[in-house]
């Protein structure tokens, strides 16, 4: 169990700084195959809706950096967790531009923990 803690922190780290610095075929493979991705009202499904959502705001003008806090996990079973990690963004001007709340449920598919569902939740909204 601390293994797959330290392993799903990792994973959020992740997310993190691969979209920062762009590297997206790296960033997409934190998912699962049918990722749920849920912000502002919109449901990405899979790898390509995902990827063609975010890689066009994502780019290196407008890139900044992601902070997280401490993530409160959940381990449920030797595949799956839930994750709650608040976290800002700062632009390259050091502005926080947006902090929420993030809201996940991951699974371990072999040796690798996963995003199966993301939803982002900004400051003063409610998760769906």
């Amino acid at each position: 169990m601390a293994g797959d803690e330290s392993d799903i922190r990792r994973l959020l780290a992740m997310y993190c700084q691969l979209i920062d610095d762009g590297r997206f075929d790296e960033w997409i493979e934190l998912f699962t195959d049918d990722i749920e991705f849920v912000v502002m009202g919109m449901h990405q499904h899979g790898h390509e809706q995902l990827r063609g959502f975010i890689e066009p705001s994502q780019q290196a003008d407008a890139r900044g950096k992601h902070m997280l806090s401490e993530p409160w996990i959940e381990i449920e079973s030797a595949t799956t967790a839930t994750a709650t990690t608040d976290f800002a963004w700062v632009s390259k001007q050091g502005v926080v531009g947006q902090a929420g709340r993030y809201h996940d449920r991951i699974v371990k598919q072999g040796e690798r923990w996963r995003f199966q569902r993301r939803e982002i939740v900004f400051t003063g909204d409610q998760p769906e």
